[in-house]
């Protein structure tokens, strides 16, 4: 039986890994989702777009509580390296952080909820989520009301984690990831001949003082205890050797923890932004988005969890995840209006999420779709 699972599981995620899609284009997944949702007796139904929510009925009488069980599935703009034989078969786009798994654990625990009927009250709702990656997901499904009828009680996700050993649960209490903010910087000055910068007002020599700047904001204007990233992930300026650069654009992200950090970031930027500007004579303009909040895991929902796993999984495979990560992830636009909690589980990689190199070890499958059945039956119990 547990080899029949296994091969299940397995056969789903390289389905998935082997026809990738990048975010609200995934609509070959999320047709296979709600195929094997309705060929397990869930009923299932499509919602913004790729989106796919299912709900299983319990049979139990009882208070009808409702807990969530939510899987991103879009992957990345990046050229699979693995050589394996279920590779990507689409050029530039890989399953390289694995939603392929987080997808299939929460189908696997769909297969196993549905004979499971008789043992909760309530329903288990199934979120399928397009579009993780670029923070929009969450917020158009919450949008198109995915945490209503019949309202969300308890909301988790789980994510497969290539630094913990294989099948262990890992579990962080408060903070757990950080809030993503990105910004866009365009440096305004004077074009001219490069023989003769004096006449002009050098974009690049201007946004390159610009970047420095930014990153005393982490060394010097924030508490050393305070977690906070300031990164420029893009810079795009000239059109020729011998031409001054009259503009500049730079992308950056910020990540921080806490509430009152994270809403005084946009204000940092911007003084520093100006001063910098002013002093070159330059000009600039900014534009600050908030892409998602830090994602704080219910300590209730996250202690249920730990009980529901140390049945299927036993007391020494649940590890403690020490340190927050800086990392983002928009589970956290789910816990505005329902507590949960996010979980890891173990897959023991060598590569690390987003690489073209990255896999995970098949075995953690089942494992990840027992606790997430678990962790809904003993919450609708």
């Amino acid at each position: 039986m547990e080899k029949v699972f296994l091969e299940k599981l397995v056969s789903i995620r390289r389905k998935i890994h082997s026809y990738p899609e990048l975010g609200e284009k995934e609509f070959r997944t999320s047709s296979l989702v709600q195929k094997i949702l309705k060929d397990n007796g869930v009923k299932a139904r499509k919602i913004a777009g790729t989106g796919v929510v299912g709900l299983i009925k319990g049979k139990k009488p009882g208070r009808r509580k409702v807990i969530a069980i939510r899987a991103d599935m879009d992957a990345l703009p990046i050229e699979e390296k693995t050589g394996k034989p279920y590779a990507s078969k689409r050029a530039g786009v890989m399953h390289a952080c694995g939603h392929d798994a987080n997808t299939t654990m929460a189908l696997g625990a769909a297969m196993l909820l549905s004979k499971r009927r008789n043992e909760f009250s309530g329903s288990v709702k199934f979120i399928f989520q397009p579009n993780e990656e670029s923070s929009g997901g969450a917020r158009s499904l919450i949008k198109a009301g995915v945490m209503k009828n019949p309202k969300v009680d308890a909301i988790v996700g789980m994510h497969v984690n290539p630094w913990q050993k294989l099948g262990t649960l890992g579990l962080k209490y408060k903070e757990m990831m950080a809030a993503v903010d990105r910004f866009t910087v365009e440096i305004v000055g004077e074009g001219g001949h490069g023989a003769y910068p004096h006449l002009g007002r050098d974009a690049v020599v201007v946004s390159s003082h610009v970047i420095l700047a930014l990153q005393s904001l982490v060394s010097r204007e924030v508490d050393p205890l305070e977690p906070v990233v300031v990164t420029i992930g893009v810079v795009k300026g000239g059109e020729r050797f011998n031409i001054l650069c009259d503009r500049v654009t730079l992308e950056g992200t910020v990540r921080t923890l806490g509430k009152t950090l994270a809403a005084s970031m946009k204000a940092k930027i911007e003084k520093k932004v100006a001063l910098v500007a002013r002093a070159f004579g330059a000009g600039y303009k900014l534009k600050y988005e908030r892409l998602g909040e830090a994602l704080v895991n219910s300590s209730s929902v996250l202690n249920l969890s730990r009980r529901a796993a140390e049945k299927v999984l036993g007391k020494p495979n649940i590890v403690a995840v020490d340190r927050a990560s800086m990392g983002g992830e928009d589970f956290a636009e789910y816990l505005k209006h329902a507590p949960g909690c996010f979980l890891y589980i173990g897959t023991s990689g060598k590569y690390p999420w987003h690489h073209e190199k990255f896999d995970i070890n098949e075995r953690a499958l089942p494992a990840g779709a027992k606790v997430l059945s678990e962790i809904a039956v003993q919450f609708l119990k």
